[in-house]
């Protein structure tokens, strides 16, 4: 049955229709949304909501329940820097040139677009605190509409000033801060980041752990998340969409936290890595020293005589980590809270990510730095509206397939040149995946915190490219120039290691020379020539 209008209803939809036209809107159109991007420095899916039970994380476990939750994410590089700027430009390490800590992004790509830029370039407001911009000078300034938040711009705890080098420690304080009046006062001074920490840590005030009876906000990230709901708050105030990207700095090294994350755990029922021994059939090179963590002053000291941490340290180790998380937890849980209570919850895209995983002690390994699955796995969480509730994603997926992702669920169009894939027809349960594959990929035979703007020292010339799918991984270890990825052969190919997850799930033998996975091997290698060498 057709409907008539009468006049004064015509004359009410022709105002209804100019009123869509002046604001810029078409009718049918859906507002653009909020989006609350939060990365959690090291964090590897030893939750509740990843199958594991190891690490009490009720608030991300919520979150995991209220959206879709990717159980088999990788990073691009398992290395802050280059991860980092992998996944906030969607571009792989090879295109962004950045496979270390010390290349910035803007000195290799400087028209390179980031997350955060491209929303503020669509209206956004876009702010950040935090570890986020980790490879990018002065935090790129040009990926803000709000300056930056450091950690000397936040507040802490009433009676508690910025944290000494991580640490709440009052002797730590004492040395800290003689040593900055120290530097301050020497123009010819070293007041680099490795030469300050080598300071502390000669005078044994730059331990692994720090447990102290203090609050959250004595520590950086309780009062990130305290300045990040007070900015949502302005936003919502000021009605503006906005961008805000959360950079927890925990369970990063050192593992400080407040007590009471301590407590939560029992020491006597931490289990140690089940297999603490390099892979069969490996390269020696697909190993590390776990540099990182010989970095702090209380390890030499707890080393056996084969070189490997104690068991009692390791236990302290890994119980600092989970508290760490415990902690970095409760933050997310007041991002969670306020959300809900606010009313932004219903028109807010949440992401959660790692930036990569960690080594707890597995292949007698610690940090990240390595292609194997403790360190290239990482937990990836979307929730909000247009995301399915409580869906658990096995298909396997990359860190740079956030860009596009984000930016279809917030509702702008995405750059048309970005390596990642839109995964939102899983989010929507359209789609149970994507793609097939992850590739990483980590560089030996050189320091590689020691490169510089451009080009790599001529011993740099080993590059691991891991392909992983549902059941393998395939690694193969290019020997070659980085800068070039034009040409491509299997004589380049000096090292291979192949691992079949089904079967062995803790890596311990590589079945690379093992004649039954020659197909295996061959279709791996041409999905890696087809991304890396053939694009």
């Amino acid at each position: 049955m057709q409907i008539k209008l009468n006049y004064p209803t015509k004359i009410s939809f022709v105002f209804l229709i100019a009123a869509w036209m002046l604001c810029g809107c078409s009718p049918g159109a859906e507002e653009k949304k909020n989006v609350l991007f939060i990365i959690v420095d090291d964090l590897k899916p030893m939750l509740n909501s990843f199958g594991q039970g190891q690490i009490i994380s009720p608030h991300i476990d919520q979150l995991t329940s209220k959206g879709v939750s990717f159980q088999s994410a990788y990073c691009q590089q398992a290395i802050c820097t280059a991860s980092r700027m992998s996944f906030i430009t969607g571009m792989r390490p090879d295109y962004t040139k950045i496979w270390d800590l010390s290349t910035n992004l803007r000195d290799i790509r400087p028209n390179a677009v980031t997350i955060p830029q491209h929303f503020k370039n669509n209206g956004y407001q876009t702010a950040g605190m935090g570890k986020v911009m980790h490879g990018a000078h002065n935090d790129d300034p040009v990926s803000w509409t709000i300056p930056f938040i450091t950690n000397d711009d936040l507040e802490y705890a009433e009676g508690y000033k910025q944290p000494a080098n991580s640490y709440q420690s009052p002797e730590v304080h004492v040395k800290w801060d003689s040593l900055q009046s120290a530097l301050k006062n020497d123009p010819n001074a070293d007041k680099g980041w490795v030469a300050v920490n080598r300071i502390m840590k000669s005078a044994g005030l730059r331990p692994a752990v720090e447990s102290l009876d203090v609050p959250d906000a004595a520590y950086s990230d309780g009062a990130s998340a305290l300045k990040g709901i007070e900015l949502m708050k302005e936003f919502q105030e000021n009605g503006e969409k906005f961008f805000l990207t959360m950079g927890f700095q925990k369970p990063h090294l050192p593992f400080a936290a407040p007590k009471k994350y301590w407590d939560l755990y029992d020491p006597k029922d931490i289990n140690l890595a089940a297999y603490q021994e390099k892979a069969m059939g490996a390269p020696a090179f697909a190993n590390h020293n776990s540099g990182e963590l010989n970095n702090y002053s209380d390890i030499a000291e707890n080393m056996n005589d084969k070189g490997k941490v104690t068991e009692e340290k390791q236990r302290e180790l890994i119980h600092g980590y989970y508290a760490c998380v415990s902690y970095v937890d409760v933050q997310i849980g007041l991002l969670m809270d306020h959300l809900k209570k606010s009313g932004l919850e219903e028109n807010t895209i949440v992401v959660l990510m790692g930036d990569h995983g960690w080594h707890l002690g597995d292949h007698g390994l610690w940090n990240k730095h390595s292609n194997y699955e403790q360190a290239t796995r990482t937990p990836l969480i979307f929730a909000g509206p247009g995301v399915d509730e409580g869906l658990k994603n096995k298909s396997t997926v990359e860190l740079i397939d956030v860009f596009p992702t984000v930016c279809n669920l917030a509702g702008i169009e995405p750059p048309n040149d970005l390596d990642g894939e839109n995964l939102s027809p899983i989010l929507n349960a359209q789609a149970e995946k994507v793609k097939d594959y992850a590739i990483s990929q980590y560089p030996r035979r050189c320091n590689v915190v020691a490169s510089v703007i451009g080009k790599y020292p001529e011993d740099c010339t080993l590059m691991g490219y891991a392909v992983r799918n549902d059941k393998f991984r395939y690694v193969a270890w290019v020997e070659g120039n980085y800068e070039d990825r034009t040409t491509f052969d299997e004589s380049m190919i000096v090292s291979e290691e192949l691992y079949n997850y089904e079967t062995d799930p803790l890596e311990k033998k590589s079945l690379a020379s093992d004649p039954d996975f020659k197909v295996v091997k061959a279709e791996l290698l041409a999905y890696l020539k087809s991304k890396i060498w053939s694009k």
